[in-house]
């Protein structure tokens, strides 16, 4: 099984020890706790940018419907973002930078809720894709159709399990972004209170937590720069308009540094398994949130 599906994915054959080490534990651990819950198990996986969250997401539903028969769905935050129009229409209303995907404020939550509703409730519902390429949702004709029942969800994305800031953290800004074009701070504040209305409430879905910790954020931009390269490879269409440059990059990720950061420093002590990456993004540490009786 591993074998195929590193042949799939294109990956190497570290791979392999990683899955056995580690993975295959975890997906026997929710496997053993799905068959005592009496209804759908949620997963929520956090990790910045690059950091193998689908990798990671795409092993444990392969493994669990393979050894087990289990229906596992994969929902990732990123597949919730706002059309560009509706973007434009939030930055109209609110502030520049919300023209840009990725914060909190970009998602449409009212969607992602309504799914998890269905899932947990073991009613058909529909995912939806969004194509990066176009920086804007797949069309809906091929989005994802759920009839069955479902065992396991995972959900996975970059800002998942954050918390709020408080607001003396808002006052100082992170990078030149966030200086130059969030002088007073209102893009950075209302990020934050979509944060709190919108994102924490669902948190308590989750049945358990997993975080892939990367060392660190400046390590975050190499890796989302080879992400957009295999995006760029891997789309074959005329319309390549949503995929950027290094400078767009490393603008880009701006955006999402504030967040990540405080993940980094917060999350660690919340979720249940934490699996520290090195720059190779190996796993150089686990760490399992100790139960207490």
């Amino acid at each position: 099984m591993i074998s195929t599906f590193i042949n799939k994915n294109k990956l190497s054959n570290d791979f392999t020890s990683i899955a056995k080490d580690y993975f295959i534990p975890l997906a026997e651990e929710i496997k053993t706790h799905q068959s005592s819950a009496t209804t759908t198990y949620f997963v929520g996986i956090n990790g910045s940018q690059g950091s193998g969250k689908s990798t990671l997401s795409a092993f444990l539903k392969d493994y669990l419907t393979d050894t087990y028969g289990m229906n596992v769905v994969v929902m990732s935050l990123d597949d919730f973002y706002f059309s560009q129009i509706e973007r434009k229409i939030v930055a109209a209303d609110v502030h520049p930078l919300f023209t840009t995907r990725g914060v909190p404020g970009t998602h449409n939550m009212r969607q992602a809720k309504t799914v998890m509703h269905d899932l947990k409730h073991q009613q058909p519902t529909t995912i939806p894709r969004f194509n990066k390429a176009t920086d804007n949702p797949h069309p809906t004709s091929s989005w994802t159709k759920v009839s069955s029942a479902v065992d396991i969800v995972i959900f996975e994305g970059w800002c998942w399990g954050v918390e709020p800031q408080t607001s003396k953290q808002l006052k100082q800004p992170v990078n030149a972004l966030e200086t130059i074009e969030d002088e007073h701070a209102d893009w950075r504040n209302h990020v934050n209170l979509q944060l709190s209305l919108h994102y924490k409430p669902l948190y308590n879905w989750m049945d358990k937590w997993v975080m892939l910790k990367a060392p660190c954020f400046e390590d975050i931009y190499a890796w989302r720069l080879e992400q957009e390269q295999k995006l760029n490879a891997a789309t074959t269409h005329d319309d390549k308009s949503g995929i950027m440059n290094e400078q767009q990059i490393q603008r880009f990720i701006q955006h999402y540094q504030r967040l990540t950061e405080h993940a980094l420093n917060t999350l660690p002590n919340i979720c249940d398994h934490v699996f520290e990456l090195n720059f190779e993004r190996a796993i150089t540490a686990h760490k399992i949130k100790a139960i207490h009786a």
